[in-house]
C-alpha cells in the first residue's frame, strides 16, 4: 500500500507510519501548531494515563447511558470522518500530515476509532487513536451533541478490557478524562508499564 505523500517533521527529516509506531515505542508522540504546520515530537515528563483499577464511569453519564441509551456505537466504521472531526476547531495539533499519516495507520489496522451516531444515522461524536502493544493511545475525541464523546469513551474502554489491553494512555492530564480515573505517572513508570504489558487480541472488525 502507498505511503502518504512525503511528509517531513519540524528538523526536515522524513516520517512515515513506520516512524510513527516507532516514535510511540519510544514514548514520544507527534504534534502540529495548525493545520498546516510540519510535524514535532513531544515526550512528556509525566503521562496521564487510565489502568482499569483506577477507571470509573462518571455517575451521571452512566445514568444517561443507562436510561436513554441515545448513541449507536462503533468501531472503526468511519475513521477518516472522526479524524476530520477532532482536526474541525479553530486551534488544533491535528496538521494535515497527522491526518494523512494516521489514516494511513488505520489501513494498516494500527490506528483505531469509535464512533457514536443518533438517531438519524448522523456521526455526532467519536474519538481515534492508536494501539502499540498492550497500551491504546487516546489521541483525540469530538462531541456534536452532549455525551456523545463520553460514551465513546465507555465503549472504548469496555473493548479495550475485552481485547486484553491494560492501559488507555490519555498522553495529557485533563479535567475530563480525570472523571474517568485518568492519573498521572512518570515518564519512567509509563516505560515500564509498556514493557509489561501483555499482548492483546486483534481488533474486531469494522462495524
Amino acid at each position: 500500500m502507498a505511503e502518504p505523500a512525503d511528509i517531513r517533521d519540524l528538523d526536515g527529516y522524513p516520517v512515515t507510519p513506520d516512524t510513527v509506531l516507532a516514535a510511540y515505542r519510544l514514548r514520544c508522540f507527534p504534534m502540529c501548531e495548525h493545520r498546516a504546520a510540519p510535524i514535532a515530537w513531544y515526550r512528556p515528563l509525566r503521562r496521564a494515563i487510565i489502568t482499569w483499577d483506577r477507571y470509573r464511569v462518571p455517575r451521571s453519564l452512566a445514568k444517561v447511558l443507562r436510561n436513554r441509551r441515545p448513541f449507536r456505537l462503533t468501531v472503526d466504521r468511519d475513521f477518516a470522518a472522526v479524524i476530520a472531526a477532532c482536526a474541525e476547531r479553530p486551534d488544533t495539533w491535528i496538521g494535515r500530515d497527522i491526518e494523512a499519516l494516521y489514516c494511513e495507520l488505520h489501513r494498516r489496522g494500527h490506528a483505531h476509532s469509535v464512533e457514536a451516531w443518533d438517531g438519524d444515522g448522523k456521526l455526532v461524536g467519536g474519538l481515534y487513536g492508536l494501539a502499540v502493544g498492550g497500551c491504546f493511545s487516546g489521541e483525540s475525541m469530538f462531541h456534536r451533541v452532549d455525551d456523545a464523546a463520553k460514551a465513546c469513551v465507555v465503549h472504548l474502554v469496555a473493548l479495550l478490557q475485552d481485547l486484553g489491553y491494560s492501559v488507555l494512555d490519555c498522553q495529557q492530564q485533563s479535567a475530563h478524562m480525570a472523571r474517568f480515573g485518568a492519573y498521572e505517572v512518570s515518564d519512567a513508570e509509563y516505560a515500564r508499564l509498556l514493557a509489561e504489558a501483555p499482548p492483546p487480541r486483534p481488533w474486531p472488525r469494522a462495524g
